[in-house]
């Protein structure tokens, strides 16, 4: 277990599919401390701003010098801007400690489909299993990953 891992003890289905990238649910205070401690310098919260939070996260984030970016996915509104936005923060910070989380992981999980496809050349029932081991349940969140993928690819 990696120290950035480690530090996401208690995180809901916190996974590393690489070595820059802890995905999961929501953490709490202590879980975004020890993140910043082994290294994390953003965390990319995919929650809706209007979904009840247990503390004030941007500020917790910003308080510990740590960059706090949000990208509303919201299931039912799933669209290639957001996917966008999504990917553009995953280049921005690749090979940089990120805490990239929803509520549960399952958002997460969808989202990661086109960045393994896409950056890193993983097939696609591989890109799913990656998403199966770190949180995916929805299969609206599989389409939506699934199609934007097919569609950046052109196949």
């Amino acid at each position: 277990m990696t120290e950035l891992l480690r530090a996401a003890t208690g995180i809901p289905n916190a996974a590393q599919p690489e070595p820059h990238l802890v995905t999961g649910g929501q953490p709490g205070p202590d879980q975004l401390e020890a993140l910043r401690h082994a290294g994390a310098e953003a965390v990319l919260d995919i929650r809706d701003p209007m979904e009840p939070r247990p503390f004030d996260e941007p500020r917790a984030v910003g308080a510990l010098g740590m960059e706090y970016i949000n990208v509303s996915v919201r299931q039912g509104a799933l669209d290639d801007a957001m996917m966008d936005a999504v990917l553009a923060t995953l280049d921005r910070f690749e090979g940089r400690p990120l805490l990239f989380h929803c509520a549960s992981g399952n958002r997460v999980a969808g989202a990661l489909i086109p960045y393994f496809i896409l950056r890193k050349g993983m097939s696609e029932d591989e890109a799913v299993e990656a998403a199966m081991r770190i949180g995916l349940r929805g299969a609206d969140l599989l389409e939506w990953g699934l199609d934007y993928a097919r569609r950046k690819t052109g196949d």
